[in-house]
């Protein structure tokens, strides 16, 4: 061979060889991809999160969405954020996405998390809070309709999101905001007096972490949570409340951002005063606004990979009732404890008797070197996100609730041992067959800090 095609031939490899390099190092770092559905229904069809509703719905005040980001790192790990307008899935729904999720777009079920708002003025899906709706088996045919589409909506949008994925840069930041209200603690009639006079009372947790996302100079999709019960709509119209508006004002405030809301452990807390649409659209504006200040700050950028673990512990009821004793309940004059013992009984006869334990979701993440995220199921009380703030990181520990399955009130053992609804009443609509045992709190922390390990110190086996 000519020793100058040789040279020529090799010079033209190592070109090729850079040019494939530079590329790659082009790609190098966080990538990210976006997408969103409507998910507000087609028709009018029964209303989630109160009981004392006794028709189905009326028009519509602000659309529902689905908002799903993709987030993928250097070595190509993926993870799925499915941001929902709606109360809470229930464990079938929720496992149904995240394992298409994981069959058809490859993202494995530890790494997609659905978080639920849990806006009081979306519609009922699946079998979450079943028990407490005494509805017709045609309201409950469009129920099944609706989450069939849902479930099919949400897988496609992530293959969307995938597609959608481009070289970004990734940063974080905290901001406040200071409308929720312990409900325990303070009555709802004497929050105003109290908070002109600085005499509110009770835990609460007014953070607001904020997640930025920037493809060179736009800002691509910004997530942001928030500790507080979506409950100022109790009307009969479609709306997001108060998260949905809060999308809304950043979204205005960001042109072409996806601006996605995740609820933290807000389950005594409540956004008080309420009850008005002008009263959902302040405190929208408000989260809005405190999001916006983040974002117009100093945030702290993230490198480094994704780390996800996602298992289901077991966690106890306090006790079980007879067959005997549901029979009895079904005559109950109080309609929800008759709805409970009847969804019981059907499970009884399913499943040849009750569980003495439910499989609890405890999900956690490493966003590279930014904030660990603790995703916890269920409507839990502000004192896991206290706990774990204090005991992981006051401020690198996101806590989300509302997560996965929402399938009861998720208390303290202070709350449990102090009663109310949040500790024991709420089981009722949940369709729950007893308050939970005292080990609950121990044992929920005791996998976040299992978890915790894990994903901070990736080399050790799970």
């Amino acid at each position: 061979m000519d020793r100058r095609w040789f040279v020529l031939g090799m010079i033209a490899i190592a070109v090729s060889l850079l040019a494939i390099a530079e590329d790659r190092s082009a790609d190098a770092g966080w990538q990210a991809g976006g997408a969103r559905v409507n998910i507000t229904p087609g028709q009018s069809m029964w209303m989630s999160g109160y009981g004392g509703r006794d028709h189905p719905s009326e028009g519509k005040l602000t659309d529902l969405w689905a908002k799903i980001l993709v987030l993928q790192d250097d070595d190509g790990g993926r993870v799925a954020v499915v941001t929902l307008d709606l109360v809470g899935l229930d464990r079938s729904t929720e496992q149904a996405i995240r394992t298409q999720v994981a069959k058809q777009h490859g993202i494995p079920v530890a790494n997609t998390a659905l978080f639920s708002s849990h806006t009081h003025t979306g519609p009922v899906v699946g079998t979450n809070l079943k028990a407490m709706y005494d509805i017709t088996d045609e309201q409950w045919t469009l129920v099944e309709e609706y989450t069939d589409k849902l479930i099919r909506d949400v897988v496609a949008a992530v293959g969307s999101a995938i597609d959608d994925l481009e070289p970004v840069d990734v940063s974080w930041g905290n901001g406040e905001a200071t409308f929720a209200v312990n409900r325990r603690n303070n009555r709802e009639p004497d929050v105003p007096m109290l908070r002109e006079q600085g005499q509110l009372v009770g835990p609460i947790d007014h953070d607001v972490p904020v997640l930025a996302v920037r493809a060179g100079d736009k800002l691509k999709a910004v997530l942001f949570g928030y500790a507080c019960h979506a409950t100022v709509l109790s009307f009969y119209q479609w709306s997001g409340d108060y998260p949905g508006f809060a999308q809304i004002e950043v979204e205005e405030n960001h042109p072409g951002c996806l601006a996605m809301f995740w609820a933290g452990c807000g389950a005594d807390q409540n956004p008080l005063p309420r009850r008005t649409v002008e009263l959902a659209r302040e405190y929208g504006q408000r989260l809005g606004a405190a999001v916006s200040r983040v974002l117009a700050g100093e945030m702290t950028p993230i490198s480094g990979n994704l780390e996800a673990v996602s298992v289901e512990i077991p966690l106890e009821f306090a006790e079980l009732p007879s067959r005997e004793q549901l029979l009895e309940t079904t005559e109950s004059s109080n309609r929800f404890e008759a709805g409970r013992a009847r969804w019981l009984l059907g499970k009884w006869e399913t499943n040849g008797g009750l569980s003495a334990e439910y499989p609890y979701p405890v999900q956690s993440w490493k966003l590279g070197d930014g904030p660990l995220w603790v995703i916890l199921g269920g409507e839990v009380v502000v004192d896991y996100s206290l706990r774990f703030k204090n005991e992981l990181g006051a401020d690198t520990t996101w806590v989300a609730g509302y997560a996965n399955d929402v399938m009861a009130y998720i208390p303290s053992l202070r709350v449990l041992r102090e009663g109310g609804y949040e500790g024991a009443r709420s089981m009722i609509y949940y369709g729950q067959p007893s308050p939970w045992a005292e080990g609950i709190e121990t044992r929920i922390a005791a996998e976040v800090q299992r978890q915790a390990k894990v994903v901070m110190q990736p080399a050790v086996a799970p």
